[in-house]
Order: C-alpha cells, then sequence, then structure tokens
C-alpha cells in the first residue's frame, strides 16, 4: 500500500511556490533581464520563472495525494494563463489582475450555485468540513460576498499602491485575511456539523 506523504510535504506543496515567489521578487525586484532585444523588469522575469513551479508543484500534488480540488486546478489554470499573458506580453498589470480574475470567477461560480438552491463549495470541501445543508449554504453566500470583496481590493491596491506593496499583499495579507475567514465562521461549523453517515 501506498504510504500517504507527510504534513510537511503537502505543505510544501501548497506554501512553497507562495513563499519563494515573495523571496525571490524581494530578491530581483530592481533587476532586469535582457532576452533576445526584449528587456524584462524583475517582477515580469520572477513570475516567468514561477509559473512552471506552481504547475510542478501542483502536479506532484496531485501524484502524492491522488487528489486535487476542482477550485485549486481552476486557480492553477487562471495563474497560467493571466501570468503567461503578462510574461509574453510584457505587461505586469496582467498580472496583477490575476487574483481579481480568479476572485470573480470563483464568486460566480458560487453565486451560480446559489442561484440554482445548491452549494457547489460543499463538492470541493466536503471531506474537511462535513456541514448540514443549511450549513453549507449559509457558508457559500458568506464566502461569495469575500470573494466579491477580495476582487475588489485586489483591484484597488493594484491600481493605487506600488508594485512591492501589491505583491506582500497578495503574498502575505490575502492569505491571512482568508485563514481569518474561516476563523471567524467556528460557530457556524458547530452548529452545523454533520456526522458522514447522516449527510
Amino acid at each position: 500500500m501506498k504510504r500517504p506523504p507527510s504534513r510537511g510535504v503537502i505543505a510544501a506543496l501548497e506554501f512553497g511556490p507562495v513563499f519563494g515567489y515573495l523571496l525571490a521578487y524581494l530578491i530581483f525586484r530592481a533587476d532586469t533581464f535582457q532576452v533576445g532585444e526584449t528587456e524584462y523588469g524583475g517582477f515580469i522575469a520572477v513570475t516567468a520563472a514561477f509559473i512552471p513551479i506552481f504547475l510542478v508543484a501542483n502536479g506532484a500534488f496531485w501524484f502524492l495525494t491522488q487528489k486535487i480540488a476542482r477550485i485549486q486546478v481552476a486557480a492553477t489554470l487562471l495563474i497560467a494563463v493571466f501570468g503567461g499573458l503578462g510574461v509574453w506580453l510584457n505587461d505586469p498589470d496582467l498580472i496583477k489582475m490575476k487574483p481579481t480574475a480568479i476572485y470573480l470567477a470563483l464568486a460566480g461560480l458560487l453565486g451560480l450555485g446559489l442561484l440554482r438552491g445548491q452549494s457547489w463549495l460543499k463538492y470541493i470541501m466536503e471531506d474537511s468540513i462535513p456541514l448540514r445543508k443549511r450549513g453549507w449554504m449559509i457558508l457559500t453566500r458568506r464566502l461569495t460576498v469575500v470573494f466579491v470583496l477580495s476582487a475588489a481590493a485586489n483591484e484597488v491596491v493594484w491600481r493605487t499602491q506600488s508594485e512591492s506593496f501589491w505583491v506582500l499583499f497578495e503574498t502575505l495579507v490575502m492569505p491571512v485575511l482568508i485563514v481569518l475567514f474561516f476563523l471567524t465562521q467556528i460557530g457556524l461549523f458547530i452548529d452545523n456539523i454533520s456526522a458522514k453517515k447522516g449527510r
């Protein structure tokens, strides 16, 4: 029987690329790189280097665990598309718009499920959080609002703040805010917990 990967390995695959990206950006942000006749800033160069790293990390995660959330697949594809376009066109703004696209796509998908009376969030998180239907619907509505607000926040930050501030905001601040959101939902989880057999 195949031995499951350790929590340390899983954490490294999930968070390693993000912190590696931040570290590489802080080191190379002031540098420029010449490729043929085109000059790339440090931000573009680091993004170009880390797109394949993100893809490999997600592939390794799937290989080791034999499962990967749909939300993770969608986010990875959007990272590749917007990051790739930003590098190809040498346009940092496209890369900065990527989180907005991801947040709005997630909000749109969850919102569509709600309009149909369903919690599509359940299908990607029920293994981690066993809730009754009522709990899933409430959590989905709240998370949809969070994603819309996150998209708005990203737009405000990248359009009004420096590049360095935006990178720190997206790699450090936003993940912490998402974690804090889920911590504030503990009461909802307790009130709507569901035994697996009873779902």
